[in-house]
């Protein structure tokens, strides 16, 4: 199979690394100079002041098969395509984290803290809502926490979910506002609590891990349709990991730190 050119002929190449083994038209006697020039996208023929001879320019057939299925995106495109990928799993991450602290904010140590009543859920006309968003939370000293409701008709659906909840107090309801008495941590109960923060943090670690699962599916689906190669998948991989080991690391921080709170008397 011969294909003719002309002089303004431009041949669409699929990827830059590979040229064309071509045969021209024309020997060097005949003082007719062809040459390739590869830019990203296109090789162009350029002919010598010998002229052209106008004989067909023979492309051999294995270079036209392998041309028609390599496919390779420019390295703003890749970059583009690794940087989606990595934002959404950063982000992801970041959510992790923020979820955690506000699990160990919500698990009592030995002072008084609005945070332990993040958690509780009241029922309000029907719904169940968070108990922040319908009463103003304070801790008049380090040992007990009151809450007062804006709709004082809710004090009773308020004294329930406190007593529902996990946080084992004991509310003490004057009709007006909710005290709350925080007891002192007996060792056996920090234990039990420092078994919680550890399983806490091991589920947010487990999150972070799933994260990354998700984004490398992703680099191996971009690579199943050409636009990555192998060696992107690999690298992206490995800056993955990175971002992964640099997560872990502030679960276990934010773990050990909870720990010492719980364990310190």
């Amino acid at each position: 199979m011969a294909t003719a050119f002309t002089p303004a002929t431009h041949i669409r190449c699929n990827s830059p690394r590979i040229l064309p083994t071509f045969v021209p038209g024309s020997n060097s006697k005949s003082g007719k100079v062809v040459s390739w020039n590869a830019a990203s996208n296109y090789v162009k023929l350029q002919v010598g002041p010998g002229g052209f001879s106008g004989k067909p320019l023979v492309v051999r057939k294995p270079w036209m098969k392998r041309a028609s299925i390599l496919r390779c995106g420019t390295m703003e495109e890749i970059e583009a395509e690794k940087s989606l990928i990595e934002k959404d799993a950063k982000g992801r991450m970041e959510k992790t984290i923020e979820t955690l602290k506000s699990n160990f904010m919500s698990i009592r140590t030995g002072r008084a803290n609005p945070a332990m009543l993040d958690k509780v859920q009241v029922e309000y006309y029907g719904t169940p809502v968070n108990l922040k968003s319908i009463a103003q939370i304070s801790t008049p000293d380090a040992s007990s926490l009151m809450v007062q409701p804006y709709d004082k008709s809710s004090l009773k659906a308020v004294e329930k979910a406190i007593v529902s909840s996990d946080l084992g107090l004991t509310p003490n309801n004057d009709g007006d506002v909710i005290r709350l008495t925080l007891p002192q941590l007996t060792s056996e109960r920090r234990k039990e609590l420092s078994k919680i923060v550890a399983k806490q943090a091991e589920e947010g670690k487990v999150a972070i891990r799933n994260i990354r699962r998700d984004a490398i599916k992703s680099y191996e689906k971009l690579e199943k349709e050409k636009k990555l190669s192998e060696d992107n998948v690999k690298d992206f991989s490995t800056d993955l990991q990175k971002l992964t080991d640099e997560y872990m690391k502030k679960i276990d921080s934010l773990f050990k730190q909870k720990e010492k709170e719980l364990l310190t008397v």
